[in-house]
């Protein structure tokens, strides 16, 4: 798939706003999340969502994903194989193929994980963030859209980048 023509600089089509700071934003709002995802599958995103609020551990959280990305049995389920098998979605080993526009991770409920382990939490999103960096060098999008009920969460750099709000909400919320 090709990266974004240029004159979506000044079309400010959907996927691109979600992008242009980063490849990951921040959600509070269902409804806006909903919208959001709506369009992303019209226009052939693979999405794929995973609930953070229910992980009790970092077992969970390895388990959710492997399932919802289609991991290899081999799957290691630590953070070092995370990166590892992220990185082979990022090349469409497994998790989307090429008929997919892009691929989505939607995580709803982090902020309840992330209360039970923060750096597990941000590792998950710093690892995202830069295979999704991975997948850009090959023309391939990758994005992950983050649902928290705080609207005060502030989330540390990820993959060398700021985490920010999406769009519509970050003036609502500043």
């Amino acid at each position: 798939m090709a990266i974004w023509d240029p004159a979506d600089e000044l079309n400010h089509p959907m996927d691109f706003l979600l992008v242009q700071n980063g490849f990951i934003n921040l959600f509070h709002q269902q409804a806006i999340l909903d919208e959001t995802m709506s369009w992303l599958r019209n226009h052939r995103y693979k999405v794929v969502q995973v609930d953070a609020a229910a992980w009790q551990s970092r077992g969970d959280l390895h388990q959710d994903l492997a399932r919802a990305l289609n991991f290899p049995d081999y799957y290691g389920s630590n953070l070092a194989a995370l990166n590892d098998c992220l990185s082979d979605v990022a090349v469409q080993t497994y998790g989307w193929t090429a008929t997919d526009t892009g691929l989505v991770l939607v995580i709803d409920g982090y902020e309840t994980f992330e209360s039970k382990d923060a750096s597990a939490a941000h590792h998950l999103l710093d690892i995202f963030a830069r295979q999704a960096t991975y997948a850009a060098l090959f023309g391939h999008r990758m994005m992950c859209l983050v649902r928290t009920g705080d609207p005060e969460l502030e989330i540390p750099r990820v993959g060398g980048l700021p985490v920010a709000w999406n769009h519509r909400e970050f003036l609502k919320l500043r």
